[in-house]
């Protein structure tokens, strides 16, 4: 396994062109293809607009905070501007929404900082160098992070281990209407074999290694994004031909841990 600093390769950006991806919009059509995987394409009335925490300026100002900070790629931001943060949190946590805090989502799991969601989708965007056309997640919490990648990327399968929160997911982003986004109950360090292979990988919990399921289900070229180790280091891995991988440490992290299993 190769370590370091990866190597700048040719016709590599630093910044993605364009402004990120729009998904279609979508009718009524059946909730569930085959594989059991959930496919949101409810049809339901547009999101209300007002002065409180469903208004854009909101989070215009978060996604103007996150990109101060430096480093996020406009495709991430503008998928930030169109996801309501407020929608996956409790009622009484909803005046903290756009504050970069992480916040309880129940079971002991949390949704992430804006920052920490910004910074990971936008490190993967830069270590592909493109758009993922399909991209699976680990760790579907309360739905929110499956939203913002569902903006940048053309498909995103998304994997939960605890039924409670795989339900709240669904009803939290049914009213998104996101008909590129799947999301699947299950042991996600077996990752999705029916969706490789993925383009990207990435995982909001942390484990002391990449799970080899993980791996095997990368196309070749294909980055993998983890919080990884004791302490935890945001790791990226690309996956090389004959087997072979290259990793680099990206930077600090801290992450609910990664278990095996369905609740």
């Amino acid at each position: 396994m190769a370590t370091g600093t990866p190597p700048k390769r040719a016709n590599f950006p630093a910044r993605l062109p364009g402004a990120g991806f729009t998904p279609p919009a979508a009718g009524p059509r059946a909730a569930v293809r085959p594989g059991g995987a959930a496919v949101l394409r409810a049809a339901v009335p547009p999101l209300p607009s007002g002065a409180g925490m469903d208004s854009q300026a909101v989070r215009d100002a978060m996604v103007e905070r996150l990109r101060a900070l430096g480093g996020m790629e406009p495709a991430v931001l503008e998928s930030m501007l169109r996801v309501p943060r407020h929608l996956f949190l409790e009622p009484g946590l909803a005046a903290q929404a756009y504050l970069d805090n992480a916040l309880p989502i129940g079971h002991g799991q949390t949704i992430s900082k804006p920052s920490v969601v910004a910074r990971a989708a936008s490190v993967l965007l830069q270590a592909l160098g493109a758009r993922p056309a399909r991209l699976l997640e680990i760790g579907t919490g309360c739905g929110y992070q499956a939203a913002v990648l569902a903006g940048v990327a053309g498909e995103v399968y998304s994997i939960e281990r605890i039924r409670a929160l795989h339900e709240l997911a669904r009803r939290n982003l049914r009213a998104l209407r996101l008909p590129n986004l799947r999301l699947l109950l299950g042991d996600g360090m077996l990752g999705a074999p029916g969706g490789a292979p993925f383009d990207a990988v990435i995982s909001a919990a942390a484990g002391e290694q990449a799970p080899p399921a993980w791996l095997e289900q990368l196309r070749p070229g294909g980055v993998l994004l983890a919080p990884l180790g004791q302490p935890q280091r945001l790791t990226a891995m690309r996956k090389l031909g004959g087997g072979r991988v290259e990793s680099w440490s990206v930077e600090d992290a801290r992450f609910v841990p990664l278990k095996s299993g369905v609740l």
